[in-house]
């Protein structure tokens, strides 16, 4: 089944991952890690499992199309096109779209899949 992938809520291994700013940190832990389940050849379609400790960074273009599924923890995201504010949970899927300005507060720490498409 090489072409079938299952994900796991908790995989075996973790890499680290540096996508968020060790100034957006808003306690002491700075934790992140991700473990990357598939990419395709050019890079376009990524998959996999990241975590991240509590956070918030404001970003005026957010550089992909992301859908993800929660699966711990808490984020709140701010559009700042029309002001609207969602606080999402363990079980909610949604998707953040290239180019959205928002402010993306993790307000408890996050464990995502995620579905991204460059």
């Amino acid at each position: 089944m090489g072409d079938v992938i299952r994900f796991h809520p908790e995989p075996d291994t973790w890499e680290p991952s540096h996508e968020t700013p060790a100034a957006a940190f808003s306690t002491e832990d700075t934790s992140e890690r991700h473990h990357p389940y598939f990419t395709s050849e050019n890079e376009s379609v990524l998959t996999g499992v990241w975590e991240c400790a509590p956070s918030i960074m404001e970003i005026d273009s957010y550089p992909v199309h992301e859908m993800m599924t929660l699966l711990s923890g808490s984020v709140t995201i701010t559009d700042h096109d029309d002001g609207r504010s969602d606080t999402f949970t363990a079980g909610d899927t949604f998707l953040v779209a290239k180019g959205s300005h928002i402010t993306w507060e993790i307000t408890e720490t996050l464990r995502k899949y995620y579905f991204i498409v460059t």
